[in-house]
């Protein structure tokens, strides 16, 4: 490992740098295809015509990139690709299309369909004719006049609904305002020593005590007017005693009906 990090060599003595042949390559022709492998990931999702096994974007591969001199669109060079199945192997060709700023399969495989440049895949109008320049612009000012028209809508609706959250923000804020202010009422009724709740328990404390004083005073009321009746009929009885004697049976039975 040491000897690949240095940065001079050992050469013997008897060491003759002539005698060192320089190998060139041979020049290839003008026209030949320049071959480089590289690893690049798939540009679009494909389908295999071979196994249908489907490749989808932004997978890897190991691809061989063909570069030929007489094959350009306006001085932009164009490259040819070449990957694997990744499972029957089968070769599957693309190649870039300045033309459309998009690839174009070549063989091996089917290119999946994308909504968003229907249309524009083989260089069309929908109608199997090639699209010529007047066409295309004016589709593009079409498409950019929806555009703008989405854009405002989406302007508007986003309004209403700033609006409405505008709203919801001053509904929320008055009730916390009034949420503060009974708060801070409650803060100064304690703090004085009122406090609402208090009063109101004492209030009906207060008239609990009322009420069962005025049952106890009824009570004690109806218990002396018992007990004063009773000691009357007991004074009458002592009183009616003598006269039950001399009177005899009747005398009794008199003071009894008096009673």
């Amino acid at each position: 490992m040491s000897e690949r990090k240095v940065l001079s060599k050992y050469y013997p003595p008897d060491f003759d740098p002539s005698l060192v042949g320089r190998t060139r390559k041979p020049k290839s022709a003008a026209n030949t295809p320049k071959v480089q492998v590289v690893r690049l990931m798939a540009p679009f999702s494909m389908r295999c015509t071979a196994c249908g096994e489907y490749m989808y974007r932004g997978r890897k591969f190991n691809a061989r990139k063909e570069t030929r001199p007489d094959e350009k669109y306006l001085s932009i060079q164009i490259y040819r690709f070449y990957i694997r199945c990744t499972r029957c192997s089968a070769e599957i060709v693309f190649k870039t299309d300045p033309k459309n700023q998009d690839y174009t399969v070549e063989q091996g495989a089917k290119r999946n369909t994308d909504p968003w440049k229907r249309g524009l895949d083989d260089g069309d109008n929908g109608d199997g004719e090639d699209e010529t320049d007047e066409q295309r612009l004016d589709r593009l000012e079409r498409e950019m006049a929806e555009a703008a028209g989405e854009e405002e809508k989406n302007a508007m609706a986003e309004l209403e609904q700033k609006t409405e959250d505008a709203k919801r923000e001053m509904a929320v804020a008055d009730a916390l305002d009034e949420i503060r202010s009974r708060n801070a009422r409650l803060e100064k009724a304690k703090s004085e020593g009122v406090d609402l709740l208090e009063g109101l328990v004492s209030k009906e404390t207060e008239e609990e005590k009322e009420r069962r004083r005025q049952e106890e005073e009824d009570a004690e009321a109806a218990r002396r007017a018992f007990q004063f009746a009773r000691r009357q009929e007991m004074l009458e009885e002592i009183v009616e005693e003598p006269e039950e004697e001399e009177k005899g049976v009747d005398g009794s039975n008199g003071g009894q009906a008096c009673r």
